[in-house]
């Protein structure tokens, strides 16, 4: 099989085209988003409160309510990923990081892999956003957070499944 072809490189990610055999016996290209991965955090304060972000989305053009997270620096671990992103958006830093789960966000066009994690033993910091990130972060009730993804104001993929997948987990 012959290498990727590199259609483009960004600071996060590369588009690449590759040929994948069709069902007519002929190869055809494809094109998708090689990406090193990434870690969302749900950072729990006293066991029943979670720091989400109100975070301004500019592909969206908008706000929205997320579990904090980011992209992976290689050759930087996901639980390093994790302490990193947390202090950076929200202004805390985490005794405890427990892995939760893994898993592919979009492989349709994107090998990204998200690794989740818990954080507890929480104690303020600073936060340290990047100079394109506008994030401000919002403490709640967890349940509060879950009855937000099931009424629509939090809508984004990634901390949707973990907060579901963190509610069932904890269920006997």
């Amino acid at each position: 099989m012959a290498p990727d072809a590199v259609l483009l490189t960004s600071q996060k990610f590369r588009v690449l085209r590759r040929q994948a055999p069709g069902t007519d016996g002929r190869t055809r290209p494809f094109d998708f988003i090689a990406h090193p991965g990434g870690a969302i955090i749900l950072p729990l304060l006293d066991g029943e409160r979670v720091v989400l972000i109100r975070n301004l989305r500019h592909t969206l053009g908008r706000e929205l309510l997320e579990l904090p997270a980011g992209t992976l620096d290689p050759p930087e671990s996901p639980a390093e990923c994790a302490r990193r992103e947390l202090e950076e958006e929200t202004g805390y830093a985490a005794a405890e990081l427990a892995p939760l789960l893994s898993f592919q966000t979009t492989p349709g066009f994107c090998d990204e892999v998200l690794h989740a994690f818990v954080a507890t033993g929480l104690r303020k910091t600073a936060a340290r956003c990047e100079p394109t990130e506008r994030i401000e972060p919002v403490i709640m009730p967890l349940g509060e957070a879950l009855g937000a993804v099931m009424d629509g104001r939090i809508s984004d993929g990634k901390t949707i499944a973990t907060l579901l997948y963190f509610e069932r987990a904890r269920r006997p």
